[in-house]
């Protein structure tokens, strides 16, 4: 029986092995580096925008105490909004806030208040109707000037105003929820995002609604119907290509094919969802592919062994299997749908919109577009606006991927 003779390490063999362990701890703490790095700039950014956003949630408020059971005011017996506020306008109610406002104000700091402020008063009159017979505090939105000196900035001459109303417990920063429920002002104190966040949300079922259904069907025919053949590899070069194609170039074709065949539609979000679908879809088109590629063989064998047609093991058996991905890639790309801007652009979705769409061929905007237009203004307001709006478009966005993340754990199987 042979000797078994132990290997021998020599010093270049030790000296080459103690470089190799030193090259991958290198690697490792590259690694551990970049994740680090890309996790400190992401939390900066999200720091900074919350940091910046906060206000944007807020604005300057004055605190003034309204008796209506000396004035009389009657609310009409209706159901409409509008034709309210009207009757309450004709029965001076604009001056009724005014004169509350110089009593507890004076007449300097009543002269700052909000020539829309009257509007908040009679939407909360619409809320509760009783309070016409007693009277309430209401918190009514100062001018632009007066709440940029609140905050240090603008003119100086309205600073000790400012101080003197805060001081008195009468000028605050409270809590402002009509910002997610008033559309685009020119005043960042009247300004809010519903407008836009209704646009965006019109613009998307449109996108939904074209891009879904022929972006299945398509992956569905190339992947089980389709001939292997050079128009087949044609279409899907094609598709890939556009998959990568600028998000601009869908814009100018939307301009050029849409707004020529609707042009009465412009900023419309028909048409806007009509452009952003045809971005949307070949990343439908791919990740469909991809889900019904996944699912094995042996299923449709299975379902062709027991007597069921080509139609019904299609679309009975292969696309239930793979809608999770389906979905997954779906809501993905709407995601990016959802923060696109240059194609709107194009289209003419960046108008100034003050009264919220409510059908898919009114003029309108889109979150996005919004916070482009806010970020233009040098008002301190918007720019607080402009970080609040980014702030609601990142949770939506991170909603929908949350979303494509929790259907595709909770449907995808293992083979």
């Amino acid at each position: 029986m042979s000797e078994v003779i132990a290997p021998t390490r020599t010093p270049a063999f030790e000296a080459r092995l103690k470089k190799r362990y030193a090259a991958e701890k290198r690697f490792k703490a590259l690694g551990l580096g970049a994740v680090g790095f890309a996790v400190a700039v992401l939390l900066f950014l999200l720091g900074t925008m919350f940091a910046n956003g906060i206000g944007g949630f807020q604005r300057t408020v004055f605190e003034v105490p309204i008796d209506f059971s000396r004035v009389g005011l009657s609310v009409p017996d209706t159901d409409n909004d509008s034709v309210i506020i009207r009757s309450l306008q004709s029965q001076g109610l604009p001056e009724i806030v005014q004169f509350a406002a110089e009593e507890t104000l004076g007449a300097e700091g009543a002269a700052q208040v909000n020539s829309q402020a009257w509007r908040d008063v009679a939407a909360q009159i619409i809320a509760d109707p009783t309070i016409i017979r007693r009277g309430a505090t209401f918190e009514l939105p100062t001018s632009e000037d007066l709440a940029s000196a609140f905050a240090g900035d603008g003119k100086r001459d309205l600073q000790p105003l400012a101080r003197d109303l805060a001081e008195r417990g009468l000028l605050v920063d409270a809590l402002d929820w009509g910002f997610m429920q008033r559309s685009d002002a020119t005043d960042p104190q009247l300004a809010g995002i519903w407008g836009a966040l209704m646009g965006s949300i019109l613009t998307m079922i449109v996108t939904l609604l074209l891009a879904f259904p022929v972006g299945v069907l398509a992956a569905l025919y190339l992947e089980e119907y389709a001939p292997r053949n050079r128009w087949t590899d044609l279409i899907e070069v094609s598709i890939n290509n556009l998959a990568a194609v600028p998000s601009i170039i869908f814009g100018l074709l939307g301009l050029a094919v849409f707004l020529t065949i609707f042009p009465g539609y412009r900023s419309a979000p028909i048409i806007g969802g009509m452009t952003l679908a045809l971005m949307t879809m070949p990343v439908i088109v791919i990740s469909g592919r991809n889900a019904i590629k996944a699912v094995p063989p042996s299923i449709r064998d299975g379902a062709l062994a027991i007597g069921a047609s080509p139609v019904q093991v299609v679309f009975h058996h292969v696309l239930p299997l793979a809608l999770p991905g389906i979905l997954t890639g779906t809501i993905i790309g709407m995601a990016r749908a959802l923060g696109e801007t240059a194609p709107l652009l194009l289209i003419g979705m960046r108008a100034f919109v003050s009264t919220p769409p409510s059908t898919f061929t009114d003029n309108a905007t889109v979150l996005p577009m919004q916070i482009f237009l806010w970020s233009d203004q040098i008002d301190r307001g918007f720019v607080e606006r402009t970080s609040a709006a980014i702030i609601v478009l990142l949770v939506f966005l991170l909603l929908m991927n949350g979303l494509a993340i929790y259907l595709r754990n909770r449907f995808e199987k293992k083979w």
